[in-house]
């Protein structure tokens, strides 16, 4: 009862005209600045934070959290209809985009939009009755924890991959290699750099992103001389149920998924959808499918996109710890208003929690009436010339790759993962699997250094623990059926090629 009496406060603070307002614009901005490549929460709401000093606290951060959230769905739309992903879309490019090819746009974005409406539908439950509780759930995860943590996300890539599991795993180690470049944290010294002063900061996520999916598939477009357009000018919208059907499980495993994720620092979007995806590979009645089109490769993303953007909040609202850069900046905005987020912000300010919380459900609404039925003119993209459409792409890769720094070596770095990119696709090779290796790889490393240096370079305190020792059970035992079954399904082959 002390949770619906908490909410009905917070809707008195969220459905104020002005908040409405502010809600509204953060949701519809938080949309095109996901429809733009390159273009992320992070620099928008950067770009924002000026602005907070003149609108009123709630509105300011009811607006900064709708642009946050609004920008998950933004981001799907532009990786299922250009294959042109942000951090947290890179999966949807997988199934979304193969659902383009094969003529099912407005059932991918369809299943995209209603998807984000349950995993944030989900998140704001959990955010709403166990914030408190799960706020302090990160204390219990030390750098053994977290280290034990990123070697089980590495085990994703057997899911992930469509292809050879071998493969997928080379091009995760590769994505690891690419993490390292840049200067080291705690010796300083430059790795990988090449004496280049424009790596010293390492290689941005955006670059790689943006050139193995989006400038990649533009040259594989080009290069196959074809000149038929994915949308034929017919509009399928509205699921049929058995679709319908297939959409409902895989969006709440990744609800769940999405929102156990987005408590972990370090984890949030990005890397929920990775295990949304290997989730559903794994439980899905149509694992066979996913790969090749499958509607549940698109909904268990979308749904843990917008579920861990929305748990996200609760380590910084709960504990005062940001876990990611986005909710770093979203700390400056509480604290440019004089409010310190942590244990006490509850019940020093318990209207702007739970206003923040309820707007948080308002937002969401506000997702789901407009964007679903704004499914026909985001596909209205297609109907523009491939002579026209390709330039604009290379176009807007170009301009979000370089508005991050404000650098030309930044595209330059762009169109040299765009050339990698098209050798993938010639070759076989999937990028999901690097992107992983990518991400995962820098917060290995620093937790596995972390660890070492509290247990004095003993090896111990990663099984002794009771969070990574049953980790890294759970790392062996899967190890051992994996090579189990190599060897069983070998055995039982060798016959039948002598036949």
């Amino acid at each position: 009862m002390d949770v619906l009496h908490n909410l009905a406060f917070g809707f008195e603070t969220a459905l104020t005209l002005n908040n409405l307002m502010y809600c509204a614009i953060g949701c519809v901005v938080g949309t095109l600045v996901g429809l733009l490549p390159g273009l992320g929460p992070l620099s928008t709401i950067s770009l924002l934070l000026p602005l907070t000093y003149s609108i009123p606290t709630a509105g300011s951060l009811i607006m900064l959290a709708g642009i946050y959230y609004g920008a998950q769905y933004g981001d799907s739309v532009s990786a299922i209809t250009m294959k042109i992903p942000h951090a947290s879309s890179i999966v949807a490019c997988i199934d979304g985009y193969q659902m383009t090819l094969n003529g099912k746009t407005g059932l991918a974005l369809f299943t995209a939009g209603v998807s984000s409406f349950i995993g944030g539908t989900v998140a704001i439950v959990v955010l709403s009755t166990m914030a408190p509780a799960l706020g302090e759930v990160a204390f219990l995860f030390g750098p053994a924890d977290y280290c034990a943590l990123m070697l089980f996300g590495f085990l994703c890539v057997s899911f992930v991959t469509t292809g050879s599991l071998l493969n997928g795993l080379a091009m995760a180690f590769i994505g690891v290699l690419l993490g390292s470049v840049g200067t080291d944290v705690n010796s300083g010294a430059a790795r990988f750099t090449m004496d280049l002063p424009f790596l010293a900061d390492g290689i941005g996520l955006i670059s790689i992103a943006l050139g193995c999916f989006g400038i990649a598939e533009v040259v594989k477009n080009l290069d196959s001389g074809s000149q038929l357009t994915p949308f034929n000018g017919q509009i399928k919208l509205m699921p049929t149920w058995p679709e319908f059907k297939r959409i409902i499980p895989s969006a709440l495993r990744g609800s769940v998924v999405g929102s156990v994720l987005g408590l972990l620092p370090g984890g949030g979007p990005t890397i929920a959808q990775f295990a949304a995806y290997a989730v559903d590979k794994k439980f899905s009645k149509y694992k066979h499918e996913i790969g090749n089109g499958a509607i549940e490769g698109v909904a268990g993303q979308a749904a843990a996109d917008e579920a861990a953007a929305r748990t996200s909040f609760i380590p910084l609202m709960a504990i005062g710890i940001p876990e990611n850069a986005v909710m770093a900046l979203m700390m400056g905005a509480f604290i440019i208003k004089g409010i310190q987020p942590g244990p006490n912000m509850i019940a020093q300010h318990p209207d702007l929690f739970w206003g923040l919380v309820a707007s948080m459900w308002v937002g969401n609404c506000f997702l789901l009436v407009l964007n679903v039925p704004l499914v026909r003119y985001w596909l209205s993209v297609f109907k523009i010339p491939f002579s026209a459409l390709f330039p604009a792409i290379l176009f807007f890769c170009c301009i979000g790759t370089f508005s991050i720094n404000n650098s030309l070596d930044d595209i330059y770095i762009t169109v040299i993962f765009g050339f990698c990119g098209y050798m993938f696709m010639r070759l076989g090779l999937e990028a999901a699997p690097l992107m992983l290796g990518f991400i995962l790889g820098p917060m290995l490393e620093e937790n596995f250094r972390r660890a070492l240096l509290l247990s004095r370079g003993s090896f111990s305190g990663f099984f002794t623990r009771p969070i990574s020792g049953t980790l890294f059970a759970i790392i062996f035992a899967f190890i051992a059926w994996q090579l189990l079954t190599f060897f069983y399904t070998s055995r039982r082959a060798v016959p039948q090629e002598a036949v």
